[in-house]
This record gives C-alpha cells, sequence and structure tokens, in this order.
C-alpha cells in the first residue's frame, strides 16, 4: 500500500503523534509512506499515486483547512480512500463526514496506538511525546477527555521503549498523569533517563501531596523557558488545593514563578469569580494563565459568550493579556499584585486606564 499522511494548513506547536504512529505502522506492513505538511509544504501532490490518504484534525473550530485538504486529495485521486480522523472528527463526526472524505474515523488509530511515531518525519523536532496513561477519572463538564477517553486506562509500568533516542525532552500527554496508578514508576524511570519532562497536559493539584511534589522535584522539569509545572484552577471550590499543591512543591525547592496555574474563564463562572481565581493565584506568588472556555462543537473561535459575561469583559482580559501580562500569562510581579489587591471589582482589575474620579 501506498499511505499519505496529510496535517492541514493549521497552527500547533507540535508535530502530528497519530499521524507518525499511523506511518510507523504502515512501514511495519512493509508499506510506502509520504507525509505533507500543507502549512509548510502547501497542498501538492505526493510523489506516487497513493491507495490511501490520511488527513488528520485538530480543534474544531479549525475544520476548513481540514475540508480543503481532504477535498484536494480526493479530487486529484479520486480511486483513494481519504480518511479523516483526529480531534475534530472525533468530537463532530456528522460534520466531518460532510467533508467529502471515504472514513471519517472516532477515536485513536487502535492498531497504531502503541507504535513509537515516526519521528524522522521530523528531524528538527526535539521531544519524545508519550501518553502513559489515557482518560481521566474527573469528568469535568468542559473536556473533551471523558467523551473521547473515559476514564484512567492504558496505563504502563514502563515507558523508556517509547522515548526516541535523539530527543533531549520527553513530554507526557498524560490527561491525568498523577491518577495513574503507576506515577511512582515512571517518574523512577524519567530519573533515571535523565533527560528534561515536561507534563504538557498539567497536573491534578487536588493530587498532589508532599511525596507527589519531591518525586516531581527530583526530574529535570521544564515546559517552557521558565515554567516548570502546570495546574489549573478552574473553580473557587479548587482554591485550597491549587494553593496547598503551590505549597508543597515550593517546599521541595522549586520556584513559585515556575509554577503556572490555568485560570478557565466563560464557562460557569463570572467576570468577579474569574477576578478572585486570578488574585488568588497572584497572591500565591504563582503564574495565572487565564484559558478561554471553547464549546466542543464551536465551529469558529472566540464566538461563544456564557451568559455570565459580555464580549465586552471577554475583551477586557484580551487586552490586559497583551498589555499587563507577559506572552498572554500574569506573573506575579508586585506592580500587578498591587494592582489586582487594590481593585475592588473585576472591572478595576482589568481596565488598562485608571478611571476619573
Amino acid at each position: 500500500m501506498r499511505a499519505v499522511l496529510v496535517e492541514p494548513d493549521y497552527y500547533t506547536r507540535y508535530p502530528p503523534v497519530g499521524l507518525l504512529k499511523i506511518s510507523t505502522y504502515h512501514k511495519s506492513q512493509g508499506d510506502q509512506v509520504e507525509f505533507v505538511q500543507v502549512r509548510i509544504d502547501g497542498l501538492r501532490k505526493p510523489r506516487e499515486r497513493p491507495d490511501r490518504v490520511y488527513v488528520t484534525s485538530l480543534f474544531t473550530w479549525a475544520w476548513k483547512p481540514v475540508w480543503k485538504a481532504v477535498r484536494f486529495y480526493k479530487k486529484r485521486f479520486p480511486k483513494a480512500e481519504v480518511w479523516l480522523g483526529g480531534l475534530y472528527s472525533s468530537l463532530m463526526p456528522d460534520h466531518a463526514s460532510r467533508s467529502g472524505a471515504d472514513v471519517v474515523y472516532e477515536g485513536v488509530f487502535k492498531e497504531a496506538e502503541e507504535a513509537i511515531p515516526d519521528y524522522e518525519l521530523v528531524p528538527s523536532w526535539d521531544g519524545s511525546i508519550i501518553f502513559s496513561s489515557r482518560g481521566c477519572n474527573r469528568a469535568c463538564p468542559f473536556c473533551a477527555v471523558p467523551r473521547l477517553e473515559g476514564k484512567i486506562n492504558s496505563t504502563k509500568r514502563s515507558l523508556k521503549h517509547l522515548v526516541y533516542t535523539k530527543h533531549t525532552r520527553i513530554i507526557l500527554w498524560d490527561n491525568n498523569f498523577l491518577q495513574s496508578p503507576y506515577w511512582k514508576e515512571i517518574c523512577h524511570e524519567l530519573k533515571e533517563l535523565n533527560r528534561w519532562v515536561d507534563f504538557n497536559q498539567g497536573l491534578d493539584a487536588r493530587l498532589i501531596t508532599d511525596d507527589v511534589a519531591k518525586h516531581l522535584a527530583s526530574l529535570k522539569l521544564r515546559s517552557g523557558s521558565s515554567i516548570e509545572i502546570r495546574l489549573s484552577y478552574d473553580e473557587l471550590e479548587a482554591g485550597q488545593a491549587t494553593q496547598n499543591a503551590i505549597a508543597c512543591l515550593e517546599a521541595t525547592g522549586l520556584r513559585k514563578r515556575a509554577i503556572m496555574v490555568y485560570i478557565l474563564y466563560n464557562f460557569k463562572d463570572s467576570p468577579e469569580d474569574f477576578f478572585q481565581r486570578v488574585r488568588d493565584v497572584l497572591n500565591w506568588g504563582a503564574v495565572a494563565y487565564p484559558m478561554r472556555y471553547e464549546p466542543l462543537n464551536a465551529l469558529e473561535k472566540n464566538q461563544y459568550v456564557e451568559l455570565s459575561w459580555t464580549s465586552q469583559e471577554l475583551e477586557m482580559i484580551q487586552d490586559a493579556r497583551r498589555v499587563l501580562g507577559y506572552g498572554g500569562a500574569f506573573p506575579p510581579y508586585r506592580g500587578l499584585v498591587n494592582k489586582f489587591n487594590r481593585a475592588r471589582n473585576f472591572h478595576r482589575a482589568f481596565s488598562l486606564y485608571q478611571p476619573r474620579r
């Protein structure tokens, strides 16, 4: 078989891991594989006529370049099977079926799930992306994971066989790493491997204890230029657990400014609720990163406005991130902490101008 793997023209920082696993699978069957990254290569014909074309997808609002890629290859190779998979096709299979694809695949490609991605196709990429587990037991209503992967499953005792020898980083894409019964074994193995470790999807603050923090601190943590650990603070009820997690991590010697806390907004909160959570994180000494909620079936980005919010208030956050923040986040700079502590409400905190008295 001759297979062509297509990543459409949408923005992402990471290589298409699903396609790279499919490449490994097909090559193990003796098949020919060609990889096309549309944003780099453009929509082009492959070197040889394919028998099957795999088109991946990402967020639901990035569906237009996906349809464009499907239609391009279907028109030029009408006898080839065009398969559409990925996040969008799994969340919105009915909409994806109108793209013209012959097969709309939902979920992970089971035959390739345990394969190491074919990193030879992306030689400039430095980072082995690994799931030591799938799923999550939290069932958060704003999250796609319970629907796509269910509760914690596919847990691994070891992951060293999935580490690419040329990579200096290991990137864990677990949705809730600390729910795995083997998290300690994995941490011991990561320490032995002595490579940079990035818990990319964040860690569950409610599960961070002194013991967990010590295991994490034993690793070479790096998830960004200065961030080493990511947490989330999605609702006020999680405040005590988030504060305790930051304290546990600091007690191991980790700098609080190396902890970034995602703060969900525009879901079932209010501007005042969001303001309080941002102020909490800044006073705890960590970095606050606002995360705007998008419905799981959103076909356009940043169009949804929850009933407790207005579009103007949502725009105030975006403006503040650009002007007051750094890289879209709010670091605990003294001036910014003071501004938030002096503010009586959301509008005063996120206003870029001082109102007239």
